[in-house]
């Protein structure tokens, strides 16, 4: 811990950062990561919820991890610690929850693509997740599906939609991962862990989808980070040795 860098972190989005996409990560990447906290505090901010974090990153994440921030960081990790959480429920009250899901459920089921399966809607505590096939899906379907979104814009026109229809209750749409979107207030995307960050000067942030309406973007734009996009968790281990451990006593 000696060789850390002073207010220094290094934030890791999970899928297709850390992992490919809903996959275990490596064990090399495991590894990496623990050389990387030699240098550097090192967090992780995914949008889903913390057992699938685990199940990427492993049962002992909130250990493995300086910083673990679930659900954007409304469910908040530090030193294996819970320091922080926030509640959709509590924000949206429960009427207009219900006339949110209503709707979304609606417009899935009048939806014509070429499988569905089941939990179209997934509540975390601080976030819905929206699926158009069903989250129940295999990764075979999940793959066919993204390739399906691509050409169809499946889910982009679904929150062009739901942006529209839902404008007073101020949420944010963003997609993430192969087959969903995230919906939460807002202000509750991924810079919603910063508050979390302020001893640090300098915060690395590390993602995929760092384009307009990626659920990686804002944090990435944010003036209180330096960006860095990536294509896959081989590209984030390049840039993390250019970056950190070229010269890791300078």
């Amino acid at each position: 811990m000696a060789g850390r860098k002073p207010g220094l972190i290094a934030l890791f989005d999970v899928d297709g950062t850390l992992t490919a996409p809903r996959k275990v990560a490596t064990a090399q990447m495991l590894e990496f990561m623990q050389e990387l906290r030699k240098v550097a505090t090192v967090g992780v901010v995914g949008g889903s919820d913390l057992s699938k974090i685990s199940e990427q990153l492993g049962k002992s994440v909130i250990n493995d991890y300086d910083y673990v921030f679930s659900e954007n960081g409304l469910v908040a990790y530090k030193d294996g610690k819970l320091i922080g959480t926030q509640s959709l429920k509590s924000f949206l009250g429960e009427e207009k929850l219900k006339e949110f899901i209503n709707f979304t459920l609606h417009y899935i089921a009048d939806l014509d693509i070429p499988i569905k399966r089941g939990t179209f809607i997934e509540f975390r505590s601080g976030m819905l997740n929206v699926s158009p096939i069903g989250r129940n899906c295999s990764q075979e379907e999940r793959d066919e599906f993204e390739k399906y979104d691509k050409v169809h814009n499946i889910r982009p026109k679904m929150l062009s939609v739901l942006q529209e229809k839902f404008a007073h209750l101020n949420l944010t749409f963003s997609i993430g991962g192969q087959i969903s979107f995230d919906v939460f207030p807002q202000g509750w995307d991924k810079t919603y862990c910063l508050k979390y960050l302020g001893d640090f000067q300098e915060i690395h942030f590390f993602g995929d989808k760092t384009y307009k309406g990626g659920n990686d973007h804002e944090i990435y734009e944010s003036e209180q980070t330096v960006g860095h996009t990536v294509t896959s968790p081989e590209e984030t281990v390049e840039k993390c040795k250019a970056l950190f451990l070229a010269n890791p006593s300078a």
